[in-house]
């Protein structure tokens, strides 16, 4: 009997380099045809090729940015990807084997687990000439496991390979074998044992936090980026490489951080939007350009893709562990704000928030990712840029400028921000310096001015208070019990929260968008529950310890932390809530 889909949890797993990745392409092409949101991600080595790699993809009639519990559907090329990842498999799942790699490992699968052993490989080398259309011979019999027609599976597959005429014919060719293959085992064209539900389609556009996060920066007028290749960071170099020019802009790939944060500074001088992106290694390189930001008061964006540290740590694993290092990290007291986008659209909104507030306190504003908001792509709504507003803060025009007595680049004002003059412009001479200094930037240690202008900084984050992002709300809010996390916590929060309501555990749910200062939303929300869960990928709860330090009474929260370098799966993250509510 075919079983009907409305959430389809698939992965295609082998060694790094062999082309895996196709054949999610080719599904979620499939998938996204027919309506379903997508939800795609990798698990890859820190390598260039080889290694263990996977690319997982999740279609469902729901928005999700998570993948589900387990697997419905995985194509496995090797040994080591059945002992590695067999145990994801649902039990009622189907695995497409690789018998060329040798025979199929035992224990590693749920034993009504249906296996279907194809020596695609061998059969790729022997008939088509080359090892790689063995994805389009595996994509031929998950087709037919999934009652894909033909003609769908042979379209998108043309559509993929459309760039590349010479290849079409071949991997047609593949395709079709492996129909004929999953024939020999039953599965016919209009007859598969899995079928996807019937769903309404909609606009909406795959893409990844990187990315959205870099186009956000370039419709709120970046027009300079400096950077260096670091993972997961690296797209956000790329993308800008690519397209800033179109809008007017430069793009550099420094020699390393330290001249990225420098390079940025300089532009940003020059009255330029400028934007970095690395990851909390290059963060930690960067720090004495970030705090010459908060002491010469210039704008700049910093986008902090978090890996798992310290050091060098596992650069294609995902963890939250450089948020105590946003808050506080760099010598002295400055004024900065931290936001955490939770998925694409979020990243995108806060990236061109980050640019105007940046504006607004003259000083560094971070853009908060992990590697999975940072490299995993979903399907969201198309960007809305008809409302989108470029805020000049306290910039100067010439005419400004001439109204003045004098210019005094630190001037103190009520609010914080002073007015600023790009240099060259004539009256608008001004001093620049990362020493303390007065209001002319003449050097200071004067214990008078010091304390002026530490409060004057401080001043700016007031404010902009009000200017702050707000954050996501579900669940049942009347709940006495709450969660609270950021990043790549967001959709398995929901889901966990879905699912504890269904089951008569109320609770409610809190995603803040802005880490730093700790908005009063988050306050209010933390008082109002009897207990509340922090959850985040660290080792030491550095996001329940920054809401301590604000004078949150740490008795009524209770983290729950992962560190291994895997996301929660909702099943996971439900029990661990039910476990700890179980022991009140």
């Amino acid at each position: 009997m075919t079983r009907v889909l409305s959430d389809l949890n698939a992965m295609v797993a082998g060694q790094g380099g062999d082309g895996s990745l196709t054949v999610v392409t080719l599904l979620g092409n499939v998938l996204a045809g027919r309506g379903f949101h997508l939800y795609s991600t990798r698990n890859v080595a820190s390598r260039i090729k080889g290694g263990p790699a996977a690319a997982l993809v999740r279609g469902s009639i729901e928005p999700r940015t998570g993948m589900g519990d387990t697997l419905d559907v995985f194509v496995a090329f090797d040994t080591e990807a059945i002992e590695l990842s067999g145990h994801r498999v649902a039990a009622d799942g189907f695995v497409v084997y690789d018998s060329s790699a040798g025979p199929l490992p035992s224990g590693y699968l749920p034993d009504d687990v249906t296996v279907i052993e194809i020596p695609f490989g061998r059969l790729a080398v022997a008939d088509l000439r080359r090892e790689l259309y063995k994805n389009s011979l595996a994509f031929g019999v998950v087709s037919r496991i999934l009652t894909f027609s033909d003609t769908e599976a042979a379209s998108v597959l043309e559509a993929r390979f459309a760039s590349r005429p010479d290849l079409v014919e071949r991997n047609l060719e593949a395709l079709r074998e492996g129909f004929t293959f999953a024939d020999d085992h039953g599965f016919t064209q209009n007859a598969g044992p899995l079928r996807l539900t019937d769903t309404k389609h909609s606009d909406r556009i795959l893409i990844s936090g990187n990315h959205a996060a870099a186009l956000g920066c370039l419709v709120a007028g970046v027009r300079f980026f400096a950077g260096y290749p670091i993972t997961p960071a690296t797209e956000v170099l790329e993308f800008m490489t690519r397209h800033i020019g179109s809008y007017g802009g430069v793009a550099i790939q420094a020699e390393d951080e330290l001249a990225a944060v420098n390079m940025a500074l300089g532009a940003s001088l020059a009255g330029v939007r400028s934007l970095v992106a690395t990851s909390g290694p290059g963060i930690s390189l960067m720090q004495e350009g970030i705090g010459h930001a908060g002491a010469a008061e210039l704008p700049l964006v910093v986008i902090d893709a978090q890996r798992a540290g310290p050091s060098t740590g596992m650069p294609t694993k995902s963890e939250q562990s450089d948020i105590g290092m946003l808050v506080h990290g760099g010598n002295g007291d400055f004024p900065r704000i931290v936001l955490a986008p939770g998925n694409p659209s979020d990243a995108f909104e806060l990236a061109m928030t980050a640019t105007n507030l940046a504006q607004a306190i003259q000083g560094p504003v971070y853009l908060m990712l992990d590697q999975a908001v940072s490299q995993d792509s979903a399907t969201v709504p198309p960007f809305d840029v008809s409302n989108v507003e470029i805020d000049p803060g306290q910039r100067l025009t010439h005419d400004q400028l001439d109204t003045l007595d004098a210019y005094r680049r630190y001037a103190i004002t009520d609010d914080g921000p002073s007015p600023l003059a790009v240099p060259g412009m004539p009256g608008g001479m001004g001093l620049v310096t990362g020493n303390e200094h007065d209001e002319w930037g003449k050097v200071s240690t004067d214990p008078v001015n010091r304390v002026a202008m530490m409060d004057k900084r401080a001043r700016k984050i007031e404010a902009v208070l009000d200017e702050m992002p707000t954050g996501h709300r579900f669940g049942d809010p009347s709940a006495p019990v709450g969660i609270v996390g950021v990043g790549m916590e967001s959709g398995v929060m929901r889901e966990a929260a879905e699912r504890l309501i269904a089951t008569g555990t109320p609770i409610a749910g809190l995603q803040p968008r802005t880490i730093w200062p700790v908005p009063h939303e988050t306050l209010a929300f933390l008082a109002s529950k009897e207990r509340v869960y922090v959850v985040e990928h660290n080792h030491e709860g550095q996001l329940a310890q920054i809401l301590a330090s604000v004078g949150r009474d740490c008795a009524t929260v209770t983290s729950i932390l992962k560190y291994d370098g895997l996301p929660f799966t909702p099943a996971e993250l439900t029990t661990r809530i039910a476990e700890k509510e179980a022991a009140t």
